[in-house]
């Protein structure tokens, strides 16, 4: 009787063991919630971190474009625009219609000079104070046109130095011309120059020299 009472009792703690190490393993719902719980607070944490990191790399990188923008050297100036009056063309066609004719007179007065220097002659000396006459009256024309152009594009800086520089060589010739005409032998239009031939000649070809000067550079550095 004792022998099989410990039988049976063995019997239930051997069928009974396997069910204990199972429900041991098992792990309850509750616990299974608070882990999951935990993993998804960790996942935030870590999304978080990133997104504060990733942000301030942003920040950083918008610093540094600004910076290299507000460094970089500007772009050339953009052009201003010039403009001239109706005026303005009318004259500037006077002005180069009229210059054609520049250094046919030119070349001509210094022709006439040269042989009244050498030879003299009453023809010759008539045709010398012609000419002389047109290129007053061309250097006058031309002086009006010119100097009002060049005080209305004054602005411009195109061609602005070509400019200048050719006023100044017309403007140089026209005292010139005037300082030869006064210089003029068995003439006092001015009142006490040096009216010998020499003088009057020196100071009329430079005058065309300078003029012719003036009117070449304009010529071929416009364009």
């Amino acid at each position: 009787m004792h022998r099989q009472l410990c039988v049976v009792i063995t019997g239930m703690l051997l069928a009974f063991a396997p069910a204990a190490r199972a429900q041991s393993a098992v792990v309850s719902p509750a616990d299974e919630q608070q882990a999951t719980v935990g993993e998804i607070a960790q996942v935030r944490h870590q999304a978080a971190t990133q997104a504060g990191a990733q942000d301030q790399a942003g920040a950083i990188s918008t610093s540094l474009s600004e910076s290299a923008l507000a460094q970089a050297p500007e772009g050339p100036a953009r052009p201003v625009a010039i403009e001239y009056s109706e005026g303005y063309g009318k004259r500037a066609k006077i002005h180069k219609i009229a210059s054609f004719a520049t250094l046919p007179l030119l070349g001509t007065e210094a022709a006439l000079g040269q042989s009244l220097y050498t030879s003299g002659g009453g023809g010759k000396k008539t045709a010398h104070i012609i000419v002389g006459t047109a290129i007053t009256g061309l250097f006058a024309v031309n002086t009006v046109t010119g100097v009002w152009n060049l005080m209305e594009s004054r602005k411009d800086p195109n061609h602005r130095a070509l400019r200048l520089l050719h006023g100044i060589l017309m403007l140089g010739a026209d005292t010139g011309f005037a300082a030869a005409f006064g210089t003029a032998p068995n003439g006092e239009h001015f009142g006490n120059f040096n009216n010998s031939r020499s003088t009057h000649r020196a100071i009329a070809l430079t005058s065309i020299g300078v003029g012719t000067g003036g009117y070449l550079l304009m010529l071929f550095g416009n364009h």
